[in-house]
């Protein structure tokens, strides 16, 4: 599809751009960004450098960049000692069709906002036809009006995290073959449901979640992660990170900033993993509010955890996860031995 004529009527005689075209042009644009996870970290990041006042985009961008971190480590150089080529590529597809349906859903809206602050002309009319909920389409409107940053920031967590709810937490597939496994439950004590906002001074802050499968704990923990994400004092320095460090899905994204002189032990994700190639049901889509009744006190923040650097508990997380790794290959070599011996 050739969209340059399009993006040349927007700047030149905005008022002749029809809705039309801007459906195509925005169909067009996430289908290209919605690639891997690093298109979409990066997708997320550009519109916030443009659009600073959707927080959310930015929120969006340093999880999807933890997401890669998480794929990544399933080739790195200790999970494939503990978990089997099968589950870790479970394990994958969760985390990459969570995120796909995520930018599939969110990213449209994010650029019909963008291209209605080009053409000066209300778009949220075509928002439907990205399947998007009328949850959103009402708050979209609402912060057309109100202008309420955070109100906006809290509606796009909730929309998100009821979203993936069923077709992905509630998938049988998935829910047979990861959540409801062991292997699970280890890799969620560890830091499945942890993510981590990195410095270049090498500092680790974030907050973490139990019962992931919960959207409403994922919620919580989406407006902890914003409250850590935007304080004043910290965000300079997430944004420089941000900036500055393209986005590989390697650890060593931010590792590299640590004091400790370290090695990477995990991938690159485009030298890792396929490119998947989705499809889409209604069940994807914005029928989530026919099974789902957003509570009266989604507007409320939730204060951040006391606790918010990890660098020193991650680490410390790292170091009992590669132990708990040792000893279980030794128990099962010791439990070969006995077969053998018999």
């Amino acid at each position: 599809m050739n969209i340059y004529p399009i993006l040349r009527k927007i700047n030149d005689s905005p008022k002749t751009v029809t809705d039309e075209e801007i459906i195509h042009l925005i169909s067009y644009q996430v289908n290209q960004s919605n690639l891997d996870n690093i298109s979409r970290t990066k997708a997320y990041a550009q519109f916030f450098q443009s659009h600073p006042e959707i927080r959310w985009a930015f929120l969006a961008s340093m999880v999807s960049r933890n997401t890669g971190w998480n794929m990544c480590d399933l080739e790195g150089e200790w999970h494939p000692k503990l978990l089997s080529k099968h589950f870790r590529y479970q394990l994958f597809l969760t985390y990459e069709r969570a995120n796909w349906l995520i930018f599939q859903d969110a990213y449209p809206q994010l650029l019909v906002y963008h291209y209605m602050t080009n053409i000066k002309r209300n778009l949220f009319h075509i928002l439907p036809k990205f399947n998007v909920s009328q949850f959103m389409v009402r708050e979209w409107r609402n912060f057309q009006q109100n202008k309420d940053e955070e109100r906006l920031l809290f509606a796009l967590i909730v929309n998100e995290q009821h979203l993936i709810q069923r077709p992905v937490i509630d998938n049988p597939i998935f829910k047979k073959h990861v959540f409801k496994t062991k292997l699970f439950g280890l890799q969620d004590s560890f830091h499945y449901s942890c993510v981590l906002f990195p410095t270049k001074s090498g500092k680790l802050y974030g907050s973490s979640v139990s019962q992931f499968r919960n959207h409403k704990e994922r919620i919580k923990l989406g407006k902890r992660l914003a409250s850590i994400l935007f304080a004043p004092n910290l965000l300079p320095a997430f944004l420089a990170f941000s900036n500055e460090t393209e986005p590989t899905g390697s650890r060593w994204d931010y590792e590299q900033y640590q004091g400790k002189k370290k090695f990477r032990t995990t991938p690159f994700l485009r030298t890792t993993f396929p490119v998947i190639h989705h499809t889409i049901s209604d069940t994807d889509s914005c029928l989530w509010e026919k099974y789902f009744r957003v509570g009266r006190n989604w507007r409320s923040a939730v204060l951040p955890d006391k606790a918010i650097d990890l660098t020193d508990w991650f680490e410390g997380k790292q170091y009992e996860m590669k132990a708990f790794i040792s000893v279980e290959q030794a128990f099962q070599y010791r439990k070969k031995q006995k077969i053998n011996r018999r």
